[in-house]
């Protein structure tokens, strides 16, 4: 792990906000080394930019706390929602992670307000979504 941590990986404002443990399992520790291992220090090789975590790990409390999907890959440490900042840079990193690196999940949020990645060791169905 070169450009992310565990902890930048576990943040969320609403868990502090909310006073939630939001500390992960050591099976979602093992699955989040492998995200960034396989997609997101890549992409960020690639890209040449620092990339910002929005929404990482997410304990069961967290995640319905936020109205996540009760089968979020967050919850297992398996996605990442990434933005750069910009629709037309999340777009780039979009394209760099479809053609480039191996995936489970690639969603374009929202016009590319954000990107939702998950890698899920051994299981790579190569989907790709929009979400309006």
């Amino acid at each position: 792990m070169k450009y992310f941590t565990i902890k930048e990986l576990s943040h969320s404002d609403t868990a502090i906000a909310r006073g939630i443990d939001n500390y992960p399992t050591a099976e979602a520790i093992h699955n989040l080394i492998k995200l960034v291992e396989n997609i997101l220090d890549p992409l960020r090789e690639k890209y040449g930019k620092p990339i910002r975590i929005s929404s990482g790990y997410r304990s069961a409390i967290l995640n319905r706390s936020v109205n996540g999907a009760t089968s979020s890959q967050h919850r297992l440490g398996e996605a990442a929602d990434i933005t750069v900042g910009s629709k037309e840079e999340n777009r780039k990193l979009f394209e760099i992670i479809r053609q480039e690196l191996p995936f489970d999940q690639l969603l374009n949020e929202y016009d590319y307000s954000w990107i939702h990645v998950s890698y899920r060791e051994g299981r790579l169905r190569r989907e790709i979504l929009n979400i309006r």
